[in-house]
């Protein structure tokens, strides 16, 4: 539903705000310069049917709307407990719970970066969602290091890289994360999410068609391009490696990127790739 009516419900009978959340898609993370979500819905949780029924107004519209659509449902569960989401993700919203932030992407983007984004809402299963909320994470997932790892082990269709979490997340051997690396992070969020409002820019256009664009040199766009340079080098420095990454404008299976250059995004994959079996041999014990 949209804002208005979700307003209006909560307007209408208070309580309702108890059980109607901003439901945030991939599309919101990509394209909406503030990243929020374009939407809100009924979310009752694991509640039990009883309970739910203490909201006649939001109960009303999932019996009408959802349960014919379930009562079809080729699923057992998902007939009987009609009033609950399908793939609720428990383990996710226990994990993030106690932060007031998280870490989110879009798993089918061209910008292959993850924005801060507050919690008390529902993600789409087409968001990945990082149970963390440190500046310093987000440097690092918002780095040329993570951008190389992803392009080179995910899916990529035209332009656009398909995002697997445990392809590209899990398996990338993270460095420790560094106080440089945590003010870079929030220098980052600070005037990114001042140029994309300032502009209305959601962080597709910001990157695809201005950071990423050898001819954009808007002062606020170079600004942001040396941000992301600091933090490669301060990334970098994390992980104790002397490489020169040679950083600007440089073509990658997805187009053209401000990023590492090829010869020094070679030498980084077999650094990460190193470092990635050495941990897992130092795991394995």
């Amino acid at each position: 539903m949209t804002y208005d009516q979700a307003d209006e419900l909560i307007r209408s009978d208070p309580k309702n705000g108890e059980a109607l959340q901003p439901y945030v898609i991939g599309k919101d993370l990509n394209q909406r310069p503030d990243c929020s979500a374009s939407r809100w819905v009924i979310n009752f949780r694991d509640w039990p049917l009883d309970r739910a029924e203490e909201y006649p107004d939001l109960i009303d519209i999932v019996r009408r709307l959802v349960k014919p659509k379930r009562d079809t449902n080729k699923r057992e569960q998902r007939r009987k407990r009609w009033w609950m989401y399908a793939e609720r993700a428990p383990e996710l919203y226990a994990a993030i719970a106690d932060l007031d932030h998280v870490l989110a992407l879009s798993l089918v983007s061209n910008a292959v970066l993850p924005v801060r984004v507050p919690t008390g809402q529902v993600f789409a299963h087409r968001c990945a969602v990082f149970a963390r909320d440190g500046f310093a994470d987000l440097a690092v997932l918002s780095s040329s290091i993570h951008a190389s790892w992803v392009i080179r082990y995910t899916s990529t269709l035209e332009t656009r890289i398909n995002y697997s979490p445990n392809d590209v997340f899990l398996t990338l051997p993270r460095p420790e994360n560094t106080p440089e690396l945590a003010e870079l992070g929030k220098r980052l969020d600070t005037e990114r999410r001042e140029l994309m409002l300032g502009r209305g820019w959601g962080l597709t256009t910001t990157y695809q068609h201005h950071v990423h664009n050898p001819a954009d040199r808007d002062p606020a766009v170079v600004k942001l391009r040396e941000i992301h340079t600091a933090i490669d080098h301060a990334v970098l420095d994390a992980y104790g490696w002397a490489l020169d990454p040679e950083i600007g404008h440089h073509p990658t299976k997805i187009g053209t990127r401000w990023t590492l250059s090829p010869q020094a995004r070679f030498e980084l994959l077999d650094l990460l790739l190193e470092e990635n079996h050495l941990r897992h041999d130092q795991e394995r014990g």
